[in-house]
């Protein structure tokens, strides 16, 4: 009967009082009901209360910080996970640029002629020096150099400056 009575005495001014503070009906309904939960579970607790309009108005006052508190940690996790997703999304565009670079830049390794070809990717892809690639082909150093220079000034042709920087780089 007690509680009945603090209900029906209650409930209305601090369902107006929590709907004032957060402008949700949902959220102030949802609040005033937890306070009245709460209270029923602890009755026994509580029956030393002399001012339960004081104590229920402050039990609406931490129920409304709580909830604050709460959707601010939300925002905070939303927004990390959108930077994350953003940043992502960036890897991802970079990785399918580079996989669209590396596939001109092979298309054009692949159209120089045959032993200026097979010189350059020795040099470039198998690290090998002018030197081991002049014995095992057979060739001069010098002939090796050559066919290496003019492999790169064919290569920033083709490519313009920037692909070919980006080449240089990567190998």
């Amino acid at each position: 009967m007690a509680y009945e009575e603090i209900y029906n005495r209650y409930n209305a001014l601090l369902y107006i009082h929590a709907y004032k503070k957060l402008g949700n009906r949902e959220q102030a309904q949802d609040i005033v009901q937890e306070v009245f939960i709460t209270l029923w579970a602890k009755h026994k607790e509580l029956l030393d209360i002399v001012n339960m309009g004081g104590f229920l108005y402050t039990c609406i006052y931490h129920k409304i910080l709580d909830l604050i508190t709460h959707q601010d940690i939300n925002r905070k996790h939303i927004s990390q996970l959108s930077t994350y997703l953003r940043s992502k999304n960036s890897n991802t565009d970079f990785l399918v640029r580079e996989k669209q670079l590396t596939v001109i830049i092979e298309r054009e390794i692949a159209a120089l002629p045959s032993k200026m070809r097979q010189i350059f990717e020795l040099s470039r892809f198998k690290h090998m020096s002018h030197k081991e690639i002049a014995e095992q082909l057979d060739v001069s150093e010098e002939t090796v150099k050559k066919q290496v220079k003019n492999a790169l000034k064919i290569l920033r042709n083709k490519l313009g400056l920037f692909v070919y920087l980006v080449f240089l780089l990567r190998f």
